[in-house]
C-alpha cells in the first residue's frame, strides 16, 4: 500500500496544490497589503479605501501566481530546494511585471517604474517561502511520525482490550466459536500494529470494520445490526489506518450497549467529484454527547488528519434527537498527488 514519505507540512517547498497552503498564502499576502496599506496613507481613516484599491491589483495577480504554481508543483520539487524556491520568486515577480505593463497599457495604472510591483512581489515571495521552510522544519517527518505513532498508541488498548473480552467470554460456553474469534483478533492486532505511516486502501479498512462487528455480535447478539451502503467508489483508494474503526467503537459503546433494544449502525461510504465521504450513524443517547471517551477519539482523528492531510480534510458531527452521525470527507487522492 502506498507509503507517506512526507506529510503536507513537513517539505520546505510547499504543497500549491494543498488547500492549506493556499488559504495561508492569500491570508499572508493580504495582511501584508493591510499592512502597506496603513503604511502609505496619512491618516488611518484613508486605509480601507487605500487597501481596497491594492487588493484590486493584488488578488488577480495572487489567484493567478497560485494557479500556475499548483500547475508546475511536481516540476518545482523535482528541483534542488534553492533552484526551486527561486524558480517561485522568479515567476511571482515576472507575473507582478508583466501585470503592471498589462495595466499601465489599459490606462489603469500609473506609467511609474514597472519593476516597483515586481520587486514587491519578489519580496513578499520571500517572506513566504521563509515562513513555510520553517514550518517545515517546526514539522519534520520524524516529528510527524512520532505524533501519529503516539496518537495511534491511545486508540489501540481500548480497540484491543475490548475485542480480547468479548472473546474471553466465549472460551468456556462456546469454545468453537472462540477459537474462530481469537482469528479474527489475530487480524485485529495486525491492523493495530501497523505502521501509521502507511495508508491503506478502503477495502481493508472496511474489512477491518466488518471483522470488528463480528466480534461485537459475539457479546451483543441480535441487539447489534449493521447496515452498509456501499456507493460508487473505488475501494482501493488509500486511506489513514484506523481511521474508521475508533467511530464504530463509539457507536457500538455508546450508541448500542446503553439500549436494551439495541440498534443498527448506519455506514455510508460515497465519493462526491474529488471528495470521499465517510458517514457513520447510530441511535441517540444522552451520555454518547457527554462521553470522555467519545470525545477523546474524535479529537484523535481530527489530530490525524491534519497531519495527513493538513486542512483538506475534515470532520463533522450531526447530533440529533434520534441518531448522532459523525462524518469524515478525505481527498480522493493518493498522498503524493
Amino acid at each position: 500500500m502506498a507509503s507517506i514519505g512526507h506529510f503536507p507540512a513537513t517539505h520546505p517547498l510547499p504543497d500549491w496544490r494543498n488547500f492549506g497552503v493556499m488559504l495561508r498564502v492569500l491570508l499572508g499576502v493580504n495582511v501584508m497589503a493591510l499592512a502597506a496599506a496603513l503604511i502609505q496613507v496619512p491618516e488611518p481613516s484613508g486605509w480601507v479605501p487605500r487597501y481596497v484599491e491594492m487588493a484590486a491589483l493584488v488578488e488577480p495577480l495572487l489567484l493567478l501566481a497560485l494557479g500556475l504554481l499548483a500547475a508546475v508543483r511536481d516540476l518545482l520539487r523535482r528541483m534542488p530546494l534553492g533552484l526551486g524556491q527561486l524558480a517561485v520568486v522568479m515567476l511571482v515577480g515576472g507575473l507582478a511585471f508583466a501585470q503592471n505593463l498589462f495595466w499601465q497599457s489599459l490606462g489603469f495604472s500609473d506609467s511609474g517604474n514597472a519593476l516597483r510591483p515586481a520587486l514587491l512581489a519578489v519580496a513578499a515571495s520571500v517572506v513566504l517561502l521563509g515562513y513555510f521552510e520553517l514550518r517545515a522544519r517546526a514539522f519534520s517527518p520524524a516529528q510527524a511520525e512520532a505524533r501519529l505513532a503516539a496518537l495511534n498508541a491511545r486508540i489501540r488498548p481500548h480497540f484491543l482490550f475490548n475485542s480480547l473480552n468479548a472473546v474471553l467470554s466465549l472460551i468456556r460456553a462456546r469454545p468453537q466459536q472462540a477459537e474462530a474469534a481469537l482469528e479474527s483478533l489475530s487480524d485485529l492486532f495486525r491492523a493495530a500494529m501497523r505502521d501509521p505511516g502507511e495508508m491503506i486502501s478502503l477495502a481493508d479498512e472496511i474489512a477491518l470494520g466488518e471483522q470488528y462487528f463480528e466480534l461485537e455480535r459475539l457479546r451483543l447478539g441480535e441487539r447489534l445490526a449493521v447496515d452498509w451502503q456501499i456507493g460508487s467508489v473505488s475501494l482501493n483508494l488509500p486511506i489513514p489506518p484506523l481511521m474508521l474503526q475508533p467511530l464504530l467503537e463509539n457507536a457500538v459503546y455508546h450508541g448500542i450497549e446503553p439500549s436494551p433494544e439495541g440498534g443498527t449502525i448506519r455506514i455510508s461510504i460515497e465519493q462526491r467529484g474529488d471528495e470521499l465521504w465517510i458517514a457513520i450513524a447510530n441511535p441517540a443517547t444522552g451520555a454518547q454527547q457527554h462521553a470522555s471517551g467519545n470525545h477523546i477519539a474524535i479529537a484523535n482523528i481530527r489530530e490525524r488528519l491534519a497531519l495527513y492531510y493538513d486542512l483538506e480534510a475534515r470532520l463533522e458531527i450531526e447530533a440529533g434527537e434520534q441518531s448522532y452521525e459523525v462524518r469524515i470527507i478525505l481527498p480522493c487522492r493518493t498522498p503524493n498527488s
